[in-house]
């Protein structure tokens, strides 16, 4: 009635599709995410701390968040973004201020990879500067600005938790992400 089974594998046991190597950049960036890396004691310590310096800087977070949140940071810079003025630079000092705060919450830890290349390409940059892409440099700039803006936001909404929670709301997950605690 059913067909005889025989178990017949093949040669090789690795079935798994081969993946391209990896390039040096990849190569490097795998080498620092597993570097990163750490025990869930010291994830927790870490976590616990930074949240005592969010409660101890609150006051400094609230004021960036307002700066960052008025009219000539952010009205006026996005304005100027499609307006087309040179002005949309002056973005990049905001920025800057605001991920140096970010900086100084949790010294102990980088900040996430990929908030920092947003951040990379969206400052450092000066108008009119040679083989510029007048097109996406500006929207760089606003990214970082929004990336910084959204992280600084986040640390003002969590600073009142009593403790780290065990089930996280996304704003505080974004935030440890920031330092890779998650």
């Amino acid at each position: 009635m059913f067909p005889e089974f025989k178990f017949d594998p093949p040669e090789s046991t690795d079935l798994s599709p081969k993946a391209p190597p990896l390039s040096s950049k990849e190569a490097e960036r795998l080498e620092e995410l597993w570097k990163r890396l750490i025990k869930p004691e010291e994830r927790e310590r870490l976590e616990r701390l930074l949240l005592q310096r969010l409660k101890d800087k609150k006051s400094e977070l609230r004021a960036m968040l307002e700066e960052m949140s008025g009219h000539w940071h952010y009205e006026d810079h996005f304005y100027r973004y499609y307006h087309g003025s040179f002005k949309v630079y002056s973005t990049q000092n905001t920025t800057e201020k605001a991920v140096q705060l970010l900086r100084e919450l949790l010294p102990e830890r980088k900040l996430n990879m990929a908030f920092e290349e947003i951040i990379r390409e969206g400052t450092g940059k000066e108008f009119g500067a040679e083989n510029e892409d007048a097109e996406r440099t500006p929207r760089s700039i606003l990214e970082a600005f929004a990336h910084a803006k959204f992280m600084i936001e986040m640390a003002v909404r969590y600073a009142d938790l009593p403790e780290p929670p065990q089930k996280l709301p996304s704003g505080d997950a974004a935030l440890l992400y920031l330092y890779d605690l998650r």
